[in-house]
């Protein structure tokens, strides 16, 4: 297997292929980014089609889950997305926030921020923006965030304890994250662990179960929970690009799981309540004049 910028750069140069397909392509791939299989049916991705804030456009299959849906986003919150693509769960999440609230999407392959820009600035959304860079060194100061949320990205970085080291730095005290990714149980056979391809396709970057909970708890997080649990079956048609008939036979006999979770956590600390200060409320009488101390 490569380095980790050797990783990196597969990663970034199979996304900005993707950014310029279809997502009838990206969907019918697995998370996107390898060969399309002849079946042509969603591998990974949820249906965002009924939830509020959708942007069609922005939406290129990549999702393994509806992150957004479990964030417990509120009306005010910053939030920041790890992997922002097009900008499908940042609008979703500027849906939830509402116009006083901010979401500020991270990617680190250019195409998609233009993408992005370009749906954001199409929609009118001004509380919007994206950032380029990796998000295990986010170009976000410290404390910053209410709300984390991603979808199936963190299996594609290499350093996933430093992108969760990452999440607790830019969240605030009391924060939380809402992350859904691609994750085993027991392990992948060589063939496809040590396969670039498959590693930009969201299976050979995933790391067992236990351990990304673990870097979770070790980061410092607390009230972990799974929100959301599925199991992803990838098609025959692609896994013997990869397996002979007796290594295939052997894998789906055998006792590896591949799943997606969404992922729940908190960040210790007292959350700092948002003040709204209507100054028509206060009256004439209570203006702030000078040497008040009021202000």
């Amino acid at each position: 297997m490569q380095t980790e910028q050797e990783l990196k750069q597969v990663v970034k140069d199979r996304y900005r292929k993707i950014a310029e397909q279809g997502k009838t392509e990206n969907a019918s791939s697995c998370c996107g980014a390898t060969t399309p299989s002849n079946k042509v049916y969603n591998i990974m991705m949820d249906d965002y089609s009924a939830t509020q804030g959708y942007v069609e456009d922005a939406d290129l299959g990549l999702g393994c889950g509806l992150p957004t849906q479990f964030a417990k986003i509120s009306k005010g919150d910053t939030v920041i997305d790890l992997g922002s693509g097009a900008g499908n769960d940042c609008f979703v999440a500027r849906h939830e926030t509402g116009a006083e609230g901010k979401v500020i999407g991270i990617d680190f392959t250019p195409i998609m921020i233009q993408k992005a820009l370009e749906n954001a600035e199409r929609l009118g959304l001004n509380n919007v923006e994206f950032r380029e860079g990796d998000i295990d060194d986010m170009p976000v100061n410290d404390a910053v965030a209410d709300v984390v949320v991603s979808n199936c990205v963190l299996n594609l970085v290499p350093n996933k304890p430093k992108v969760i080291q990452e999440i607790y730095r830019v969240l605030k005290p009391g924060g939380h994250f809402s992350i859904s990714d691609i994750v085993l149980v027991g392990e992948l056979p060589e063939e496809l662990r040590t396969d670039a391809e498959m590693y930009a396709g969201c299976v050979a970057g995933a790391i067992q179960k236990d351990d990304y909970l673990q870097a979770i708890q070790e980061a410092g997080f607390e009230s972990i929970t799974i929100q959301k649990e599925k199991t992803i079956d990838i098609p025959d048609d692609i896994l013997v690009k990869y397996l002979n008939t007796d290594a295939l036979a052997a894998f789906k006999a055998g006792n590896t799981g591949i799943f997606s979770i969404t992922v729940y956590a908190e960040k210790p600390g007292v959350k700092t309540p948002k003040i709204k200060l209507n100054m028509a409320d206060l009256g004439s009488s209570h203006a702030c004049a000078p040497g008040s101390g009021c202000c």
